[in-house]
């Protein structure tokens, strides 16, 4: 029995051995506020139970050992996407190739030559290490890039229409994730949006009475993330360019998730492409570097070059241009494409995408008897064929066959919301948290992105069951 007096000190649990390997490692401060926590926590226990509970100083030091690890463990942290979502926006989207995390670890050990000009030995642009290769691939006259896509679309507009009018048709008015939509940000941008059309038909005939004086530009904005079907109708870019120029008013089309390379050739739908919108007329475009492209968080803006230099000359610009790091990564994923016949070998995401069935089953059967093993006096396992989708808004009526294991809580209640929430925290608190989907009263493993089959086995040995009853 333990009494609140009989505690120990803060500072003769300092002087213990346990505590003076924590100090080396975490250092003395960290060590003894976490001290000093744990004995609040007990002194509230023994509080709480009439000081009935059983604590030794050994004890005081496990928890002290445990919670300081935790407590330095990095809030972003590497995870398994067994979600089948490929390109999963909370999970970080594309997954880099070795040469971009080669790259960034260049330029982050030391200085770079990030906006300086070897040649010269003057000042540079950072735009210059991507803007050569991206106007190649592309076939535009200029290219700059900033953080993200929506900072992109909110450049252009801010730049070409402040203040202004820019027609775009109401089945393009998209909601991207976390709630942002395309009208939000035309309204932070300056410019007065004006809705043309109706949700499921737009015509020509719209863009031209609503093209005047006081339009800035018109906008066309691709609806990666949803689909309408049925009674449709909408303008083609190669139309609606030609009314532009022939009113002089700059023509832009956002195509979200855009990809440089015609996914047919992979196997999968077709999505449109920067190199495809320009050739139909327009004059800049934007799109994501960290979705179907494969490369990190990035919005890049191409087309024009007396537009494009324009838009480098907005202030905004400074504010939401790129570090170094993401220019690193961009230019080493870029480099790949130069050789579309190593790009599934090399680009993690159209990997991932492209992953034959079989292959898939094959590693879903191997880690079957050890899952099963594992949780057999908790929990049902089978391995099923599954769905899994591209997700970040690209092609949103795609689905692709993939295979997995499906993972039923041992409760006599198919679908136990509360004993299936229990059993995917177990996956969660693994030291490479595992990430799957609820669905159909059971937790599906999808073995799409799983890369590291061999890390995955091994971890399971540290399936914290014993903490959480399933049954």
């Amino acid at each position: 029995m333990s009494s609140l007096a009989s505690l120990p000190s803060v500072e003769r649990l300092l002087r213990s051995e346990a505590a003076g390997r924590l100090i080396t490692e975490f250092g003395r401060p960290a060590v003894t506020a976490t001290i000093r926590r744990v004995l609040d926590d007990l002194r509230a226990t023994l509080s709480a139970n009439g000081e009935s509970a059983s604590v030794t100083e050994i004890s005081i030091m496990k928890s002290v050992s445990t919670r300081i690890k935790n407590d330095s463990l990095l809030s972003l942290r590497s995870v398994f996407n067994l979600t089948g979502t490929v390109l999963h926006t909370n999970l970080g989207r594309a997954s880099l190739p070795e040469e971009a995390i080669a790259a960034v670890a260049m330029v982050a050990r030391g200085a770079s030559n990030l906006e300086y000009d070897l040649a010269s030995g003057r000042r540079g642009d950072r735009d210059s290490h991507v803007e050569r290769q991206l106007c190649s691939m592309t076939g535009a006259e200029a290219a700059t890039v900033v953080n993200n896509n929506a900072a992109a679309v909110l450049l252009v507009l801010n730049t070409l229409a402040f203040r202004k009018e820019v027609p775009v048709s109401r089945g393009e008015l998209i909601e991207i994730g976390g709630s942002f939509r395309m009208p939000d940000i035309m309204a932070a941008s300056g410019c007065r949006l004006r809705e043309i059309g109706t949700t499921n038909r737009t015509h020509l005939s719209d863009y031209e009475s609503a093209i005047a004086s006081k339009t800035g530009l018109v906008m066309k904005v691709h609806t990666s993330n949803y689909s309408i079907e049925g009674f449709t109708a909408s303008v083609p870019e190669a139309d609606l360019a030609r009314l532009c120029h022939d009113r002089g008013v700059p023509f832009a089309v956002d195509l979200g998730s855009g990809t440089l390379v015609d996914l047919r050739t992979f196997g999968l739908p077709h999505e449109p492409t920067p190199s495809e919108s320009l050739a139909t007329g327009a004059d800049l475009v934007t799109f994501s570097g960290d979705k179907l492209l494969g490369g990190p968080q990035a919005g890049i803006i191409l087309g024009r070059a007396d537009l494009v230099k324009k838009i480098k000359r907005n202030p905004m610009k400074r504010a939401l241009r790129p570090g170094k790091m993401t220019i690193a990564a961009l230019s080493a994923v870029l480099r790949l494409y130069a050789n579309p016949e190593r790009l599934v070998e090399r680009l993690p995401a159209l990997r991932a995408l492209t992953r034959s069935l079989e292959t898939i089953r094959n590693a879903a059967e191997r880690s079957l008897a050890p899952v099963a093993g594992k949780l057999h006096d908790f929990a049902s396992v089978e391995v099923i064929e599954c769905d899994s989708q591209i997700g970040s808004g690209a092609l949103p009526t795609h689905t692709i066959p993939s295979a997995g294991l499906a993972i039923r809580p041992s409760t006599g209640k198919r679908g136990s919301g509360a004993a299936l929430e229990r059993l995917a925290a177990v996956f969660r608190n693994l030291p490479v948290p595992v990430i799957g989907r609820l669905q159909d009263g059971a937790l599906i493993l999808d073995f799409r992105c799983l890369d590291d089959e061999a890390v995955f086995l091994a971890q399971l040995a540290d399936l914290g069951l014993s903490d959480i009853a399933l049954r």
